[in-house]
């Protein structure tokens, strides 16, 4: 798990040194599964359920899945690179928002909030808690600052498969859900909106947006939980 994850963290690092107004969302599938490839790993994501890229790329409204193509990114936007990596039988899975070029004044805030709202759901992840505490510590982060939190779209467990159990909802109440134990790795993926938390699926039966069509902000870590507390698999710089 460490080793899938730090081939993740290193991928999102090389994406976020990447983007840049002018690249395509193509190009940077394309840096992923070099990257990815290179260091003898699969693209998790590539071909799971027949989605087709390395990577999902989310621009703006677009909260998660969005598939990797010709779009060129502008001065301006926002995006969400979602990032898997599977190796020795293993997964790690994180995303990041990155700003392209000069953005707005609240595009910057909703991202950083989205970054610490991942940054509570970590530090609820302690053995002994919950998956009510994991959802209501980031719910509760989010919604203080005005944000709508993603409900139908949620964090996961994680180790040989993708998709593992528990569910790991951004919203919750505190003491309720699976107890969390040391041992388990899951994935925390907070999604915060500018307006409402309701989302809607393009035609093409992948990509996510906000049904209001307002920005959107994605952050996510694959972290084991140990008996010192959570530990983070996939960290980029």
């Amino acid at each position: 798990m460490r080793l899938a994850g730090s081939i993740v963290g290193d991928t999102l690092t090389l994406l976020k040194r990447s983007v840049e107004p002018g690249i395509t969302t193509r190009e940077l599938d394309n840096i992923a599964y070099k990257n990815i490839t290179g260091h003898g790993a699969k693209p998790t994501f590539k071909g799971y359920r027949g989605f087709p890229g390395s990577i999902c790329a989310s621009v703006n409204e677009e909260i998660v899945h969005g598939i990797p193509g010709k779009r060129v990114l502008k001065e301006g936007d926002i995006i969400k690179m979602d990032v898997g990596a599977t190796i020795e039988g293993f997964i790690g899975d994180a995303a990041v928002s990155v700003a392209v070029g000069e953005v707005s004044q609240e595009a910057l805030d909703l991202m950083e909030a989205t970054r610490l709202s991942l940054e509570e759901g970590i530090k609820a992840a302690q053995p002994g808690n919950r998956i009510g505490d994991i959802g209501a510590a980031v719910q509760t982060f989010g919604e203080a600052r005005g944000y709508g939190v993603v409900r139908e779209f949620v964090g996961h467990g994680i180790g040989r498969f993708l998709h593992e159990d528990p569910q790991v909802p951004n919203y919750g109440q505190p003491g309720r859900g699976q107890l969390l134990r040391a041992g388990m790795c899951i994935a925390i993926e907070p999604m915060l909106n500018v307006g409402d938390w309701k989302t809607r699926i393009l035609d093409d039966n992948w990509t996510v947006v906000t049904a209001d069509g307002l920005l959107s902000s994605h952050f996510e870590h694959s972290i084991a939980i140990t008996e010192d507390g959570p530990e983070i698999l996939t960290k980029h710089s």
